[in-house]
């Protein structure tokens, strides 16, 4: 999807379809105003029939409007000014979309209204331009689209005034065309069927992501190698599976040149192509959606793929530990004990509390990158739904600053976390008679335990835990990935970058 940055005499710009602003009481925007005015009060005129007053999410088509170039406009309503938020922009944005699809356009032009509230051009011109990237997308790998499918949307235009705004709004644009590009590949890999994304599926795309990209190296490390690093957690997961677990490193070298280019950071992503629980095997009610179980590690991929098209100017490595977890007579049996490369123990309580097995080894192995700070993100918990529901991704950091940075970034990039403790009171939790800790620590605080596991294998770097079970995917008869937590990884790249926004 191509997006292009307009200015001008807007009554002038030609366009399949020209988007316009209408507040409640009919009240147009700027942009609107200087149209109607060119038309000789058409729009007004329109507007005072009572087919639209302005009301949210409201829209209206005009064609052949008097005065103008473009061949349609579509009014879209905003809803009271003092109302205008993120929220009504979503929702206006996700009407007019859905209307051009309807109509069968394929390319628009889209006059900004002033900013929501809380947000700037900048903010206004990427949250849009991310969310027609999104709404654009089309799962098509095993299921071709019906032939009465409506076409998509090939492109999108803002129009904006003055030179300084152009300059905003196209770093705007080009920021959503390569955030919307990961989004887009972190979607794709996530609603893939276990018997295509294999650990092996994904070592060849993170190849491929190498061969695209200069500034992108990768190295696949095999079962052999793994044993030989001592990863016996991460791979006694994947001894009841046919598929070879693979470790999937990806570096981006994007500051080659500055004279400071300072420590990595790491993404760390759980990369479960498919998860049947082990021997503690999940009930069969929407197994299917434990293809989802890679959306750490798929997230992963978006966001090196964002930073790489962005090119910015950070070094970046990418970490994923893929395996699957099936029964097998070699599989993970309750009470069995473990050692992590770490040289930790680990009793097995549940076979289905893998993710953070093949986490902690990984966790472990980014420590020889003397990261400057460490994200590992995983559908690690369902009690992290419980607790928090579907909304935000549950937040775990004994670090107070990296938890307010990592706030922020979700705040401005519209994929919002919510903190929760990681207190060393949870740690008991964790205890075994048998080993130095269970991989369980009963049903209170799941999420928390969860994160209490993992974070004894960060000691030696700034460390954040991302839970993304209830972010990541949409369950239901609409089910499929988010791409989420993309815009959060790659607002926190482009600010530790330095990038103007």
């Amino acid at each position: 999807m191509e997006f292009k940055i307009k200015s001008g005499d807007i009554a002038k710009a030609k366009t399949p379809c020209l988007i316009l602003g209408v507040y409640d009481k009919r009240k147009l925007c700027a942009a609107g105003d200087a149209v109607d005015k060119a038309s000789d009060g058409a729009l007004s005129a329109l507007l005072k029939k009572g087919d639209m007053t302005g009301q949210k999410a409201g829209c209206l088509v005009a064609y052949d409007v008097a005065g103008i170039a473009a061949e349609r406009v579509l009014l879209l309503g905003l809803g009271k000014p003092k109302e205008f938020d993120r929220g009504a922009f979503d929702k206006a944005l996700a009407a007019a979309l859905k209307r051009l699809s309807e109509i069968r356009v394929t390319d628009a032009l889209l006059a900004l209204p002033e900013p929501p509230a809380g947000m700037d051009l900048y903010r206004t011109v990427r949250h849009a331009a991310m969310q027609a990237a999104h709404a654009n997308y089309r799962y098509q790998q095993t299921k071709e689209l019906a032939k009465d499918a409506p076409p998509l949307l090939r492109g999108l235009s803002f129009w904006v005034e003055g030179k300084a705004e152009q300059a905003v709004a196209a770093r705007a644009a080009a920021h959503a065309k390569a955030i919307g590009e990961g989004v887009a590949l972190t979607r794709e890999l996530g609603n893939l069927p276990g018997n295509i994304c294999t650990p092996g599926y994904l070592a060849k795309q993170a190849r491929a992501l190498g061969k695209r990209f200069d500034a992108l190296s990768v190295e696949i490390l095999e079962e052999a190698d793994m044993e030989a690093l001592g990863m016996r957690a991460l791979l006694s997961v994947s001894r009841g599976s046919r598929e070879p677990a693979k470790l999937i490193v990806m570096h981006y070298n994007g500051a080659p040149k500055r004279k400071d280019p300072g420590k990595p950071i790491v993404l760390v992503g759980k990369g479960l192509t498919f998860d049947a629980g082990g021997i503690s095997i999940k009930p069969s009610e929407a197994m299917d959606e434990m293809k989802y179980d890679m959306a750490g590690g798929a997230s992963v991929f978006g966001a090196v793929l964002a930073a790489c098209e962005m090119a910015l100017p950070i070094d970046l490595i990418g970490v994923v530990p893929s395996s699957e977890n099936l029964p097998d007579g070699a599989a993970n049996k309750p009470g069995d004990i473990i050692k992590s490369m770490s040289g930790q123990t680990i009793e097995i309580l549940n076979t289905d509390a893998e993710g953070r097995l093949i986490l902690c080894d990984a966790l472990t192995y980014v420590e020889r990158f003397d990261p400057a700070v460490v994200v590992d993100m995983a559908t690690l918990t369902g009690a992290c739904i419980v607790g928090l529901g579907r909304h935000p991704s549950g937040l775990f950091t004994p670090d107070d600053k990296l938890a307010a940075e990592i706030s922020e970034a979700a705040d401005a990039a519209a994929d919002r976390v919510w903190r929760l403790p990681l207190w060393d009171d949870y740690q008991q939790q964790l205890d075994s008679n048998f080993a130095d800790m269970a991989n369980i620590g009963g049903r209170d605080g799941g999420a928390i335990t969860a994160a209490a596991f993992l974070s004894r294998y960060t000691k030696k770097y700034p460390w954040a835990h991302l839970d993304i079970a209830g972010t990541a995917w949409v369950t239901g008869k609409e089910k499929g990935a988010t791409g989420r937590p993309v815009p959060l990884l790659s607002e926190l790249l482009i600010r530790r970058a330095g990038v103007d926004t």
